[in-house]
């Protein structure tokens, strides 16, 4: 930490305290940002060094290494990235020797960050980690290397406080950022119509393919079939999709083949405020439902992959709204041999129908998921927690 003199007006020295931040990849970065936001209301003079992604540096951070250089998918590209990651990562730890900062704050990432935090413990300064790792749903041997990577967690599902309390670590939960998003912006389902150039009659679905290279290949072409089907059966269905940072027009080139209408994600301020939606499973199913559009979700992957999964994952259901919802299936779930046309469809053309069974049933649960998660803002929680603990960091120095 760094004493300012301001004794004029004899008023205490201010104290400009120095907090490392990292991110490893797209969805880090910008939780990552708004953390760093967050803190600098409170203190503005705040030093912050980072691993920083573009939002990150947006906010204005000290960037100490680019997190461009962590955010690798797939084995191959894991494998071939190995020598810069582990330099990386000594880099990292020999920085904070030499300027020992007086917090840590890790987001996410859990194979680089449990790592290095633990490293990072052994200095003897306090780390903070931002998104627990889901150990509740499968990896709960790795607890142990947690519980050596941090000093306190920050989680963003409200039963982890009790889980990881169980299990020895020091858990707070300080909100869920898809629920603070959904809450705090989007548009309607009228705007959506403008802006993706849809008709104002008839029903929309929304088609959400992933956000990732594999899921894209794995799931465009059956998302297609989908939407030619449905719109044979509905001729007036106006269906859209969401694009992705970093996704072209040509990994969604089965769903434009098609006609379903593109909007950016960003732009469309994480909304996506259809009649009915189709989506692969991820933090996108989570939204659907906080945005109360009923849902079936699908997910395809190597056999090796769904196999083990099925073997190791601790929760009957894949989906967060799901498990969150009690583990059981209000989100209809089609994974891997049940992701065929045929079955989809049948689950996912009665919820086209507002006053259909299926369709209430399932918007009277995402009452009951938006109650639970709530709709405070995560990077505030997040941030009361780091000030609590550079206070009593100084209060032992």
């Amino acid at each position: 930490m760094v004493l300012s003199l301001d004794c004029l007006n004899n008023q205490e020295p201010l104290i400009d305290h120095h907090v490392l931040i990292c991110a490893g990849e797209t969805s880090g970065d910008l939780h990552a940002a708004a953390v760093i936001h967050a803190l600098r209301v409170k203190s503005p003079t705040m030093h912050i060094s980072a691993v920083a992604g573009p939002a990150m540096r947006a906010e204005g951070c000290d960037e100490i290494a680019r997190m461009e250089s962590l955010n690798v998918m797939g084995i191959g590209d894991v494998l071939r990235a190995l020598p810069r990651i582990r330099r990386i990562a000594r880099d990292l730890l020999d920085w904070a020797k030499k300027h020992q900062p007086d917090l840590i704050i890790l987001v996410d990432f859990p194979g680089f960050h449990t790592r290095i935090g633990a490293h990072f413990c052994t200095l003897g300064i306090p780390v903070l980690y931002y998104i627990a790792p889901k150990l509740w749903a499968w990896g709960s041997w790795r607890i142990a290397k947690l519980r050596q990577a941090q000093t306190r967690l920050a989680s963003i599902l409200p039963f982890e406080h009790d889980w990881f309390g169980k299990h020895g670590i020091d858990a707070s939960y300080v909100g869920n950022p898809s629920a603070y998003a959904c809450w705090q912006q989007g548009w309607s389902q009228t705007i959506l119509r403008t802006k993706a150039g849809l008709n104002k009659d008839g029903p929309v679905l929304a088609i959400l393919a992933g956000s990732r290279n594999g899921e894209l290949s794995r799931h465009a072409s059956l998302l297609a079939e989908i939407s030619r089907e449905m719109r044979q059966r509905i001729p007036n269905l106006q269906i859209v999709t969401c694009r992705a940072p970093g996704i072209t027009d040509g990994q969604l080139s089965p769903l434009i083949a098609e006609g379903v209408k593109v909007v950016d994600r960003l732009q469309a301020g994480y909304a996506m405020r259809a009649d009915a939606a189709v989506a692969v499973s991820g933090t996108a199913t989570l939204e659907l439902a906080l945005w109360n559009v009923p849902t079936v979700l699908v997910y395809r992957n190597t056999p090796i992959t769904v196999w083990l999964a099925r073997k190791l994952v601790g929760t009957q259901c894949v989906g967060l709204a799901n498990i969150l919802l009690g583990d059981q299936p209000i989100m209809p779930e089609c994974i891997q041999e049940y992701a065929t046309p045929n079955h989809v469809l049948a689950l996912l053309e009665p919820l086209l129908r507002k006053n259909s069974k299926e369709a209430i049933k399932q918007r009277q649960a995402f009452v009951q998921l938006q109650q639970k998660l709530g709709h405070q803002n995560p990077a505030i929680g997040l941030s009361r927690i780091a000030h609590e603990m550079l206070e009593v960091n100084e209060q032992n120095a």
